[in-house]
């Protein structure tokens, strides 16, 4: 088995289950990277690059290899399209950032706008509390006073267990098909976690939050049922958390 170099630490967790996924394929297909190259389309840097994480693999590569290794491409094609979605909001390079000429003028210009509005706030500030020193508000008329805002609150969610048509319910989300992972927040996560708990399996607090001990609980999980054991929920494992 290849001895794998470790992925960065700041890569995405959607973009680290699907190289991970590759790697693992890659293994079992016992095929060197020359001879994956051989066997598609694509040379044999482009497949250390997609091994590496350094650029992401089309979905022709990803089809290729799951075939390749004998592997059903459906769930390996889902990862691909949730790594996608992380991939266009990933940090840009430094010889992407760089701003061609015209954009750095109108940042300097951006800059010494702020600059001015910095000191006008600053001005009306002295003002205000000079004027409160004497028992006075003179803060001039129509400046907007700064208000706190309350702090956002996480949403909160509950365990309405139901069964319906002989399958379970938790009152979070109906799907039988979202794929959900480490990293991952929302009702999806927190209706798996319900299920979970009715299985017998504690998955943690109901968060709604993607967590190791979610995970752990999946795979606990996975492993009783006969499962494939990745820590990942698919069409398989909701069937399982639901029947």
């Amino acid at each position: 088995m290849s001895r794998w170099k470790p992925l960065p630490a700041e890569l995405d967790p959607r973009v680290r289950q699907l190289v991970v996924r590759l790697r693992r394929l890659k293994d079992h297909s016992g095929l060197s990277v020359r001879q994956l190259a051989v066997k598609t389309s694509y040379s044999p840097k482009s497949w250390e690059r997609y091994l590496s994480a350094k650029s992401l693999p089309p979905q022709d590569a990803v089809t290729a290899l799951a075939r390749i290794a004998g592997d059903d491409p459906t769930r390996l094609l889902a990862l691909h399209e949730l790594a996608a979605e992380a991939w266009k909001s990933r940090p840009t390079t430094e010889d992407e950032s760089t701003p061609s000429p015209a954009p750095r003028r109108i940042t300097l210009v951006v800059a010494a706008v702020a600059l001015v509005l910095v000191t006008s706030t600053a001005t009306l500030i002295a003002v205000h509390l000079a004027g409160n020193d004497n028992g006075e508000d003179r803060t001039a008329p129509g400046t907007p006073v700064a208000t706190s805002q309350p702090p956002q609150s996480r949403p909160t969610y509950t365990c309405t267990l139901k069964q319906q048509n002989g399958d379970w319910y938790a009152g979070n989300s109906t799907t039988r098909t979202a794929i959900l992972m480490d990293g991952m927040a929302g009702p999806d996560v927190a209706e798996a976690q319900c299920l979970l708990r009715r299985a017998g399996i504690s998955p943690g607090e109901v968060d709604g939050m993607f967590g190791p001990l979610t995970q752990g609980a999946v795979k606990r999980m996975q492993k009783r049922e006969g499962l494939v054991v990745d820590g990942i929920i698919g069409p398989h494992t909701w069937k399982a958390l639901r029947g």
